[in-house]
């Protein structure tokens, strides 16, 4: 019986069209554009404005580009997983709202939370589903607003996080392409270095917890820079050994976008060219679970049919892993 695999047919995005620039944070925070750029490669980000605009209304928008780019009837998904940090609301999953919003009528939703590794851990979710021979397409969507829980007179995660959307359809393909291995990881000893606290079933919203800004991204820089430089070099190495690969083999390492020093690190370490590795910080700065989509989006047009390409990440839990994929398409 020939395998099934789980391939990427098609690619969407959406960022939204207010832009932050370092220029404008300095007039925010104490800091400024050159120490911003040194430290994280970040020139500016995109911040989702509007009322009553969120995490959905992106989602829905990167859905729709791809849907329209592949020519799809949304009747056709069979099941849409928006994987995101920054759900629209408690209770309610942002997906089953995002898939009747396209039209994906004959679609389950669901959402898959773990910080910035949630798309990856997503690519296997949807992968396993395709495998099974039972669902033929599965539109994975990396959604947050970052900016709805972060607090702009805190210099140390404002200059970090914007908003934005990507998403791709998986198929199921016998050629061998696609999704060939995995290893993800977690920690959850990580979990008070980089998080929310309050607004969890742990800690309630209360006015004294606003006043103290306890609903805001709390970061321990130093801490969460060693893990994720350590972790995400890690498992891209480890994928390669795992699958006999040399950085020769390799087109392409598509790494979540928190910081370039990271980024470089990860690529240091299998020793890739700068040439291969995919990069669009700059423009975005850290969209969360929408990183690793948005990297595909922007370098679509590059990419050819049968290019092996290394996914790292590395999120908040603490939680990490990567992904080893062949392409299936050209352009």
């Amino acid at each position: 019986m020939t395998k099934i695999t789980a391939v990427i047919t098609a690619v969407g995005k959406y960022v939204p069209e207010d832009i932050l620039t370092n220029k404008m944070l300095e007039e925010m925070v104490e800091t400024n554009d050159e120490w911003i750029t040194a430290r994280t490669g970040i020139k500016e980000r995109r911040i989702l404005k509007g009322e009553g605009l969120g995490t959905s209304f992106m989602a829905i928008k990167a859905a729709q580009e791809l849907i329209e780019k592949r020519n799809l009837d949304p009747k056709e998904i069979e099941l849409v997983l928006v994987a995101t940090a920054t759900p629209d609301m408690q209770a309610a999953a942002t997906a089953a709202y995002v898939a009747s919003e396209i039209g994906a009528v004959n679609a389950f939703g669901f959402d898959l939370e773990a910080a910035c590794s949630s798309f990856l851990y997503g690519m296997s979710v949807a992968a396993r589903y395709i495998e099974s021979g039972k669902y033929k397409k599965v539109l994975l969507i990396g959604a947050d607003k970052c900016s709805s829980m972060i607090d702009y007179t805190d210099r140390a995660t404002c200059i970090i996080f914007g908003d934005g959307a990507g998403a791709v359809l998986f198929e199921p393909s016998t050629e061998g392409l696609g999704l060939q291995d995995e290893y993800l990881r977690s920690d959850g000893a990580g979990r008070e270095f980089l998080r929310a606290k309050v607004g969890g079933s742990c800690y309630p919203v209360t006015p004294e917890a606003v006043k103290n800004k306890e609903h805001f991204v709390y970061q321990e820089g130093k801490t969460v820079f060693k893990n994720a430089v350590f972790n995400m070099a890690d498992v891209a190495e480890k994928m390669l050994e795992r699958n006999n690969l040399t950085k020769e083999d390799i087109q392409w390492l598509a790494a979540h976008q928190a910081n370039k020093r990271i980024i470089e690190a990860t690529a240091n370490r299998i020793k890739l060219d700068s040439s291969k590795v995919m990069m669009n910080i700059q423009k975005y700065g850290n969209t969360t679970s929408a990183t690793l989509p948005l990297l595909l989006a922007d370098y679509e047009k590059q990419l050819k049919k049968g290019d092996k390409i290394i996914f790292a990440a590395f999120g908040g839990g603490f939680t990490w892993g990567s992904i080893y994929l062949k392409w299936a398409y050209n352009s």
